[in-house]
């Protein structure tokens, strides 16, 4: 564990105690990785850590980006719609609704874009309208180390829509505020003469004194260094790899070959160590991982000399060690995050481990590779280098000056520090934060906290359009009846969104700046009330109008949005539930998030195990006879290979169970039942209800109150030679709505939308007449802002209430209008 600094305390505290996305950056050796380690331990918020790449992810403890969030190897444009490809398993989602706290490590690698696909996925399954979806971000890194890496031709589609690839560039950063802490004391470096070179080269500031003063470790002819224990960094992977090739080669003796043991998951490219290990005794190695045992032998990095190889064991001999170091192979592992169904805590499983000699030989290195590692001496070849920072990293891997000889001279061309991460870095050097911010910060966090557990907005919006929903698709059923849509709507506003509002709004009046407010006696007590209050209107208006119980029916596309509406509201309904409980017993920020969470997540597990609705004998006297109908439609539409609503609409299916009719001209009498559907299966409905009959005991029967239909008009039989759209027209005018005549005539909704579209378009009948004129100016207002290219865009700029039908209506109204136009013009 790290000494505590002001920098390291600070930083703790703002994780722990604040909701702030925060930057922890430091130059080499300031102790980033062992902090991230701590928190990962101790914050008391449920964390997933994740890296950029396989090896970095292994040695956090953590898994990469890319794996954790499913994002795609390429580039993401921010305006490109990626629905299908950020698509999730129920696991994955409640994972990631579950998240307090996401550590990003080695965050200088991380393009923007892909900072910007992460939050996508947040915001998709958290909250849509905060950066990252509302989670804690902490990201760890040094910007003057390695940049990210951008082919250029993903660059040029990139540039577009980014000033730079930096992590800092990306849109989800310019939405929310970053706090940027600098860890300042250097663990790795103590000679302050070479600290200060190294941070000229970081900032790309070398005088000449400087560039003479390194170029003075420049040596020719380092064959007589062959057995002082250096090693050689160098920029690319073909020069290392034929450098330890070659000094392997040269050692007298057989070599001994070492297979890995991989178990289970762990993706090659984050092998830790060699697949097949080649080793010699003479030969320098260097330790990949950091001795678990108490005597803390060897640490990552360490180099060494092989002495002897036996049967299990290797033997490694250090420059300073007193006795050779008995090395046995070790085990990594390969973790992935669950939800514990139990305590709803975010816990690591291991789904892989890799089993090696954590060695390998070590007379060369890549830059790359060598991040996060120190060495005593080393060699430092990096005439190539040809990324942002490389040299900065090899130089600053080195313990002293001293112990670094340069392969080749550097030169001002090799010492390259790009502009844009300079001036990022300079912002955040100059100004962190302070203990006043951070006072602000902690009472900022709980108050906000508060305003949220009382901001129904999102409660308001799913219930409103679930009602919108019902009272705009006549043929939907629900579990219990509800007569009047727009009124409770009207209640759901008055009553809940409304006080809500205005209570949030006295709270704010009662908020100090620097003043925590979980310790105020007099905001506790107004929440203390407020949650009673908010938790009778919620259960009496929401819950007991069985407004989450399910809907049925046999239009799709009613279905999904319905599907969707409920799923959300659920879920806030138990989110608000859950906050309001908390808030009513006191208030503490790390408890009201965990119980807010977890009643989320619950709720979403029970839904996903919950099958289909079903009307119970409390909402249709003979719900077994509805149940035995609806799987007889189920079957029989198997068996035919057709749909169940192309058998019988399921509001056919209602009225049956509920008038009972015991022949073919009772049987006819019901609507949706044509000539057609009579003909093919009214013999085995009616005998189906003639069975319910006779084991119920019963004769006439009379309708619930509560889904009592009204009497169906006689009609005039439909004229022989009249075409299509026409009777369907006749049947509107006598009163008849588009599902009613759907189900007269067996026919979908969508085809009579299209027959009275034709005489909207004509001018010949009053839109309004199908489409309120409220909602016909939402589509209208669409159709102006999007200027969309077809008729999925423009559902796509509308709420799930609309229908495909209602859009054809409006279209056909705006192409009469265009003609009228053009006919006026014309006079």
């Amino acid at each position: 564990m790290l000494p505590i600094n002001p920098e390291l305390q600070l930083a703790s505290s703002f994780v722990r105690d604040t909701g702030c996305n925060i930057f922890l950056t430091g130059k080499a050796g300031t102790g980033k990785t062992s902090f991230l380690l701590q928190i990962k331990k101790d914050s008391g918020k449920r964390t997933v850590v994740t890296a950029p790449t396989g090896v970095a992810a292994i040695n956090a403890g953590g898994v990469t980006l890319h794996s954790f969030f499913q994002i795609p190897f390429g580039p993401f444009l921010p305006e490109v719609k990626r629905t299908t490809r950020l698509r999730f398993n129920k696991t994955k989602i409640h994972l990631i609704k579950g998240i307090d706290l996401l550590i990003i490590d080695e965050i200088s690698m991380v393009r923007a874009d892909m900072l910007d696909a992460v939050d996508a996925v947040l915001r998709r399954y958290r909250d849509p309208d905060k950066a990252f979806g509302g989670v804690q971000v902490l990201l760890i890194g040094d910007l003057y180390q390695l940049a990210p890496v951008v082919k250029q031709d993903e660059w040029q589609l990139l540039k577009a829509y980014y000033k730079s690839p930096y992590f800092f560039a990306s849109k989800v950063l310019a939405e929310t505020e970053l706090v940027c802490i600098e860890l300042r004391h250097i663990y790795r470096q103590s000679d302050r003469h070479f600290i200060n070179l190294l941070e000229e080269v970081r900032d790309n500031k070398v005088s000449q004194t400087t560039l003479d003063q390194l170029n003075a470790r420049y040596e020719n002819g380092l064959v007589s260094r062959d057995n002082e224990g250096y090693i050689t960094l160098c920029t690319h992977n073909q020069h290392a790899d034929q450098l330890n090739a070659k000094r392997l080669t040269r050692l007298p003796g057989k070599g001994h070959f070492f297979e890995a043991r991989v178990d289970g998951d762990f993706p090659e490219q984050a092998y830790p160590a060699p697949l097949h290990l080649e080793l010699k005794e003479g030969a320098q190695v260097m330790f990949l991982r950091n001795d678990i045992s108490p005597e803390k032998r060897y640490f990552n990095g360490k180099i060494g000399v092989i002495t002897r190889i036996t049967a299990n064991k290797v033997y490694v001999q250090g420059d300073e060690d007193p006795n050779e170091i008995e090395v046995e192979q070790a085990t990594w592992e390969n973790v992935s995050y669950v939800l514990d169904q139990e305590s709803m805590e975010i816990k690591e499983e291991i789904t892989g481990s890799f089993s090696q000699y954590p060695l390998k030989p070590a007379w060369a290195i890549t830059i790359h590779k060598s991040q996060g590692l120190t060495f005593d001496r080393a060699i430092i070849d990096a005439q190539s280098s040809f990324a942002h920072g490389q040299v900065y990293v090899a130089l600053s891997r080195c313990r002293s000056l001293e112990g670094m000889i340069l392969a080749s001279p550097l030169t001002r061309q090799a010492i390259k520090t790009d502009p844009a991460v300079q001036a990022f870095s300079r912002k955040a050097h100059y100004n962190p934060p302070t203990e006043r911010q951070l006072n602000l910060a902690r009472a900022s966090y709980q108050q906000e906290l508060m305003l949220d557990c009382f901001d129904f907005q999102r409660l308001h919006s799913y219930a409103s359009r679930l009602l919108s929903l019902l009272q705009y698709n006549p043929g939907a059923v629900t579990e219990k009846k509800i007569e009047d849509p727009a009124g409770l709507k009207a209640v759901l506003t008055e009553e809940i969104y409304a006080v809500g509002n205005r209570f949030r709004s006295q709270l704010q009046g009662l908020f100090e700046a620097q003043k925590l407010p979980a310790g105020d006696p007099h905001i506790l007590d107004r929440l203390t009330k407020a949650s009673a209050y908010f938790t009778s209107r919620i259960r009496e208006r929401i819950i007991d109008n069985h407004l989450t119980a399910g809907i049925e029916t046999d239009n799709k596309e009613t279905e999904k949005a319905s599907k969707k509406l409920l799923t959300g509201l659920a879920e806030e309904l138990a989110a608000k539930l859950a906050g309001l409980q908390h808030c009513a017993h006191g208030f503490a920020s790390a408890e009201y998030l965990k119980t807010v969470t977890r009643a989320v997540l619950e709720v979403t597990e029970k839904r996903g195990k919950t099958a289909r609705p079903t009307h119970k004998t409390v909402d249709l006297e003979h719900a077994g006879l509805y149940e035995e109908l609806k799987d007889w439609r189920r079957q029989k539409a198997d068996s035919e290979d057709l749909k169940p609503f192309q058998v019988m609409h399921l509001k056919a299916i209602v009225q049956i169970a509920l008038k009972l009719p015991d022949s073919i001209t009772a049987l006819r009498q019901i609507k949706g039942i044509g000539e057609k559907i009579a003909a093919r299966y009214g013999a085995e409905v009616i005998g189906m209800v003639r069975a319910y009959r006779k084991d119920k005991g019963l004769a006439n029967t009379a309708l619930p109150a509560a889904l009592r239909f009204a009497a169906e008009k006689e009609e005039a039989p439909r004229p022989a030679k009249t075409e299509s759209k026409t009777y369907s027209l006749q049947l509107f005018e006598k009163g008849l709505s588009v599902e009613e005549i759907a189900q007269r005539r067996d026919l979908k909704p969508g085809t009579i939308e299209v027959h009275l579209a034709h005489y909207v378009a004509r001018g010949d009948l009053d839109i309004h007449r199908l489409v309120p004129r409220e909602r016909c100016q939402q589509i209208r207002e669409a159709l102006r802002n999007r200027q969309p290219k077809g008729l999925r865009e423009i559902k796509e700029a509308l709420d799930e209430t609309f229908s495909y039908g209602e859009i054809r209506l409006v279209l056909a109204s705006v192409e009469q209008e265009g003609q009228q136009k053009k006919m006026d013009n014309a006079e």
